[in-house]
C-alpha cells in the first residue's frame, strides 16, 4: 500500500512560489491497476516523480507497506521494490537489450529467460536480445523494451508516466496489449499516468488530478463514464462555437 500525506511540491519560477502538488492526499491499495488522468499541467507527472523519488517534495509525507520513505534516495526507493519508466526512454549507447535486462534483475539470466520478457511485450526476442538499446530503436521499440526490463525486476509498484508518448497508432495498438497482459499476470501494484480512453478503460481504479489535487477517486465503472460524459459535453460546445 502506497499512502501519501498532506504532500505539496512547490517551485519557483520569475521570483514567484507555484504550486505544483497542493497539500494531496491519495492511498493505493496493493495489486490495484490504477490510471492516473487529468488535464495537462495538473501534476500527474510531477507526483510520479514524487513517487519514484526524483524530485524532491516540498512537504509531506510518503509511506510505502507501511515504512516511511520520505526521505527515501530513488535507489533506496528501487530497492524496497518501486519502478519507473519515463515518458521518454533513457538510450544506453553501448549496452545491449540482454545486459539491460541483467541489469534490471540484478542476476545473470539466460538468455531464454530474458527472451521471455521481450515476448511478454510482443517482441521477437531473436531480433532485439543482441541489439544495442540506441538511436537505432524506434519509439515505440524502446518504450516495450523498457517496460521488459521494468516486468524483469518484478517489483511491488510499477510507475508509466505516459506510455504512449511519442509513439505511432501501430505501437499504441500493440502497447494497449502488453498493459491487458500486465492487469491479467503482474500480481504487483501497477500506477499509469494517461489521457488514452484505451488504457483509463483497462483500469481497476482512476484517480483524476486537477490543479494538484485529487478531484476524483473511485473505481473505473464509476469515474470513467463521468469522464467521457464531460469530454462529449466539451466537444458539443465547441461543435456550436464554431
Amino acid at each position: 500500500m502506497l499512502e501519501l500525506k498532506d504532500l505539496t511540491y512547490q517551485v519557483e519560477e520569475n521570483n514567484e512560489t507555484l504550486t505544483i502538488i497542493d497539500h494531496l492526499d491519495l492511498t493505493i491499495d496493493d495489486g490495484k491497476f490504477v490510471v492516473i488522468t487529468g488535464p495537462n499541467g495538473g501534476g500527474k507527472s510531477t507526483l510520479a516523480k514524487l513517487i519514484m523519488g526524483v524530485k524532491e517534495l516540498t512537504s509531506g509525507q510518503m509511506i510505502f507497506d507501511g515504512e516511511d520513505i520520505t526521505e527515501c534516495s530513488i535507489t533506496d526507493r528501487a530497492r524496497k521494490g518501486i519502478s519507473f519508466a519515463f515518458q521518454q526512454p533513457v538510450h544506453f549507447k553501448g549496452i545491449k537489450v540482454l545486459d539491460l535486462l541483467r541489469l534490471a534483475t540484478g542476476k545473470n539470466i539466460s538468455v531464454n529467460t530474458a527472451c521471455e520478457y521481450l515476448s511478454k511485450v510482443g517482441l521477437c526476442a531473436k531480433e532485439y536480445i543482441d541489439r544495442e538499446v540506441n538511436s537505432s530503436l524506434s519509439g515505440g521499440e524502446l518504450k516495450r523494451i523498457e517496460i521488459a526490463t521494468v516486468l524483469a525486476r518484478g517489483t511491488k509498484f510499477s510507475i508509466f508516466d505516459e506510455p504512449e508518448a511519442g509513439i505511432d497508432i501501430w505501437s499504441f495498438q500493440n502497447l494497449i496489449q502488453v498493459f491487458e497482459n500486465i492487469r491479467k499476470t503482474v500480481k504487483g501494484t501497477v500506477l499509469i499516468i494517461s489521457h488514452q480512453e484505451r488504457i483509463l478503460n483497462i483500469a481497476d481504479e482512476i484517480i483524476v488530478i486537477e490543479d494538484g489535487k485529487v478531484k476524483k477517486h473511485g473505481p473505473k465503472d464509476e469515474v470513467l463514464p463521468e469522464l467521457l460524459g464531460t469530454a462529449d459535453a466539451v466537444n458539443r460546445a465547441c461543435s456550436k462555437m464554431s
